[in-house]
């Protein structure tokens, strides 16, 4: 008879043989009995009953939960039903791809009272921690426990941010049936991923609006939580269960002396990867020029022109002007301004007497600048990147990207942004580029997705 047991992110089988299990099994002299990691469990378990094997388990500390009763009195859209669907076919396993405002908190409910068993929902901010837990405690009338912020309480269903569950997984992953990570796209990073195999749950749900990631790192999610089970794309949705949106693209030109200035210091950062040897191409490029320029004078000073032109490029006089021209023809739209960087989102606030949040932005003030932009008193933010993903703002109408990265998910998030349907809203994004700089290059990467390929409008000033 086969005995599981769990430590420490680990489960041992006495009674098996190695070749019974999983490749990634090795046997533990310790306890005379093969010992993997944790996420295997639901793989062997299945892999006995369907041979007919008798086997005791020690290792589950979880327990069906009956009842558990979804209070949440709403019928779930055809893509959701499809979505769970999906998911549940899959042996309730894999991601579910929905966009920004199509209910993929919803789907994680029914798939949470569809499975009852305990869960541990992962959120990479305190935002969405607070958001998942007065959303569970509330459809599931659950005292819900938090990992994370301070806070240390477990219950039937727990929320974490994907920091505590890092640190916390391995002490407390024979506790859950099912995970639900969200804004799953974080989870390949090596130390999350790490965490996840310390978890027994054999079901697992990833909810994203951004699947891909520029380092291909999404494809390990494959073994660890499931392929991608149902994804639907912004078009999809777009005038039915989201907003119909245009995207305006406007090209704005650097003054003499930015031009100079730009061009100067892009010659010196170019001629720098030159004579080191350093092709930016590829996923480790700029990597070695930043090993490369720490290493000399003239190294940190090609750094600087770096960081100079790309600032120039991000917050030229010339989109200054634009933006307030643009705020003024929005004028009574709920607005998120949105920069690559924090020194640009002050420098914007500054100038054009906006209130900004980023991520040094105390709990208080930006609990207090949110509510004001849900409610109108402030109906204009500047932001850098805190916003993109996370925060729940359907009163947004109007994006204006002032500056950004070149990466799709970035300005898909952005978009996703205001697209929160409500009866006649067309919602708008604005995407300013400063013209002959890596800027449009840039704009021409992140618009090959296909939520950029419907109404776009071009414009040039």
């Amino acid at each position: 008879m086969w005995t599981f047991q769990y430590q420490d992110g680990t489960i041992t089988v006495d009674g098996a043989k190695l070749s019974d299990l999983p490749d990634d099994f090795v046997h533990d002299d310790r306890v005379g009995a093969p010992r993997g990691p944790a996420f295997r469990y639901g793989e062997v378990v299945l892999d006995i009953h369907q041979r007919g094997l008798p086997f005791t388990d020690h290792a589950r500390a979880w327990a069906p939960l009956h009842p558990l009763v979804h209070r949440a009195e709403r019928v779930p859209r055809d893509y959701q039903r499809a979505a769970l669907d999906a998911w549940v076919a899959a042996d309730r396993r894999g991601t579910v791809v929905l966009p920004t405002g199509a209910g993929k908190t919803f789907v994680a409910e029914l798939a949470i009272a569809t499975s009852r068993r305990p869960t541990l929902v992962v959120a990479p901010t305190l935002d969405l921690v607070a958001q998942w837990h007065r959303r569970l405690s509330l459809v599931f009338g659950l005292d819900c426990g938090v990992l994370g912020g301070g806070q240390h309480t477990l219950a039937d269903i727990t929320i974490s941010t994907y920091d505590s569950a890092y640190r916390h997984l391995g002490r407390y992953g024979d506790r859950f049936g099912l995970i639900v990570w969200d804004e799953v796209h974080h989870l390949p990073a090596p130390g999350y991923l790490e965490a996840a195999c310390c978890a027994m749950a054999p079901f697992r749900l990833g909810l994203t609006a951004t699947y891909e990631r520029d380092d291909g790192r999404e494809e390990l999610l494959n073994e660890i939580l499931g392929p991608v089970v149902y994804r639907v794309g912004i078009t999809d949705l777009a005038g039915r269960f989201l907003a119909d949106y245009d995207t305006v693209r406007v090209t704005v030109h650097l003054s003499e002396d930015e031009r100079a200035r730009y061009d100067a210091c892009r010659l010196e950062f170019r001629e720098f990867c030159t004579v080191h040897g350093i092709s930016l191409g590829g996923r480790f490029g700029f990597q070695n020029f930043l090993r490369q320029s720490a290493r000399s004078k003239a190294g940190r000073s090609a750094f600087r022109a770096y960081r100079e032109y790309k600032s120039i490029a991000h917050g030229t006089e010339s989109k200054i002007k634009v933006l307030a021209e643009l705020l003024t023809e929005e004028h009574g739209r709920r607005t998120i301004v949105f920069t690559n960087d924090n020194a640009t989102a002050f420098r914007v606030s500054r100038l054009l007497l906006l209130p900004c949040i980023t991520h040094h932005t105390p709990v208080k003030e930006r609990k207090h600048l949110l509510e004001s932009f849900s409610d109108g008193a402030l109906p204009t933010l500047v932001t850098s990147k805190v916003l993109n993903e996370g925060v729940d703002m359907p009163e947004a109408e109007v994006a204006i990207v002032v500056s950004g990265s070149g990466t799709v998910r970035e300005h898909v998030q952005r978009l996703g942004r205001i697209l929160r349907p409500r009866a006649g809203k067309r919602a708008v994004l604005y995407e300013l580029v400063a013209a002959d700089t890596t800027e449009v290059h840039a704009s021409e990467r992140r618009r090959q997705h296909a939520a950029y390929g419907g109404d776009d409008t071009d414009a040039d000033t």
